[in-house]
């Protein structure tokens, strides 16, 4: 009961401490200094009515929420948050499913307005933003393309031809991965070598599936620089000519497109037997179901769904838009370069979208460390692929038990903790 008097006053407070006529943005992104004025200042000054954008951490943005959905009265006109923060706040959201015209018109990708409906039949966010991984290319490995292969739709048995290629015309092996202490080699097995070879991140874990997609993965690997195992951050073996063809975040590619804009070349991840597994960093738009003026929140959701606005806010936050847009001429050429890639990837016919891992808490390190081990015993080290699968399941098995975490994309929603078979 206490409880429940603090919130009520906490959100009695915070309203009282707004002005009535402004339309509050209340979000988790954008928050650091820089990125929080420029959304002021080149993302919201060309809105015509007046914004209040408050970026928060993540422990004030959920209180706030509860207080206001508890006293029965809101202040919030506009949440912004990424996908992974929207369910535990679901009840709290408006639907926007009269704003789902508004995806297809601007070009929002169908997983995208997929992953807005939170699982059920109603719209619950609009996709605002995204970030996500891509491949990047000297212009120099081109000529060993096998032939027939389009960079845009490669699958993982042409890049190890690539690499093939590669090695014997110039007897070095130049694919690069990060697969160093502080790399992400852990995202591109969870995000998109597992979706691409079995449509699944955590069920198919030890599958025949995922047993082959082990086997073509040190095929892969053999053809790859084996300095990979120190790269952090891939830019750097690219600028060094160390690696021709590499995987990687894009703000980890930044530097290279930056530096030497006319060498090097941005492609989506490869395809394997299942599609072509991506994993996007979604942020996006939701309306409080207390909100005080709802078709002022909806104004708004179109203002900064238009393209000119998500240019502006890709200036503002390095987030690339969701919807179709022509890059200008004065980005920075590691935007433009990489912003194309992001866009086709998303939207190319076989994409199998893979989120960042959910409902896992203090787990996710432990997570990750499965499939990151995973790697060093079967790709590094040569094990067995059955024996070290089972007993890394086992343990993938335990943890998503004691996380109690269901299935997240492109695992099927599951009952309870998602399940390994």
């Amino acid at each position: 009961m206490r409880k429940t008097k603090l919130i009520i006053a906490l959100a009695s407070s915070l309203a009282c401490s707004i002005a009535a006529a402004d339309t509050v943005f209340f979000s988790t992104q954008a928050r650091p200094l820089e990125e929080a004025q420029g959304m002021r200042e080149m993302v919201l000054k060309g809105f015509d009515e007046p914004v209040q954008f408050l970026p928060q951490e993540d422990g004030p943005f959920f209180a706030r929420i509860e207080a206001e959905e508890q006293a029965g009265e809101g202040s919030l006109g506009l949440l912004g948050a990424l996908h992974g923060d929207f369910p535990p706040i679901e009840s709290a959201l408006d639907s926007v499913n009269d704003l789902t015209p508004l995806l297809t018109e601007a070009g929002v990708s169908a997983g995208y307005s997929k992953l807005g409906k939170l699982g059920g039949q109603d719209q619950k966010y609009i996709p605002w933003m995204q970030a996500t991984y891509i491949m990047a290319a000297n212009k120099k490995a081109l000529q060993y393309l096998p032939e027939g292969a389009d960079i845009n739709t490669l699958t993982y048995d042409q890049l190890l031809a690539w690499g093939q290629n590669i090695k014997q015309e110039t007897g070095e092996a130049k694919l690069g991965f990060p697969a160093g202490p502080k790399g992400l080699i852990h995202r591109f097995l969870q995000g998109y070598l597992y979706p691409s070879y079995t449509n699944s991140v955590v069920t198919e874990f030890r599958s025949d599936k995922a047993k082959q997609m082990w086997a073509s993965f040190k095929d892969i690997w053999a053809v790859s620089n084996p300095r990979s195992t120190a790269y952090s951050f891939m830019q750097e073996p690219l600028l060094s000519d160390e690696v021709w063809v590499a995987f990687d975040h894009t703000a980890r590619l930044k530097d290279a497109f930056d530096k030497r804009p006319d060498d090097f070349v941005a492609f989506p991840a490869p395809a394997g037997p299942e599609g072509r597994g991506y994993m996007p960093v979604v942020a996006g738009l939701a309306i409080p179901a207390n909100t005080p003026d709802r078709a002022a929140s909806v104004r708004l959701i179109n203002y900064l769904m238009q393209p000119e606005t998500q240019i502006a806010t890709l200036r503002a936050t390095s987030f690339f838009p969701t919807v179709s847009v022509d890059f200008p001429d004065d980005l920075p050429h590691s935007v433009r370069i990489s912003g194309a890639a992001v866009s086709t990837q998303a939207n190319s016919e076989d994409a199998i979208l893979s989120l960042l891992p959910i409902g896992l808490g203090d787990n996710s390190g432990l997570f990750s460390k499965i499939y990151q081990d995973t790697f060093q015993q079967i790709v590094l080290r040569n094990a067995d692929i059955d024996g070290i699968l089972d007993r890394q399941a086992s343990q993938l098995e335990r943890l998503m038990k004691e996380a109690g975490a269901p299935c997240w994309s492109p695992d099927l929603p599951s009952e309870g903790a998602c399940p390994v078979k």
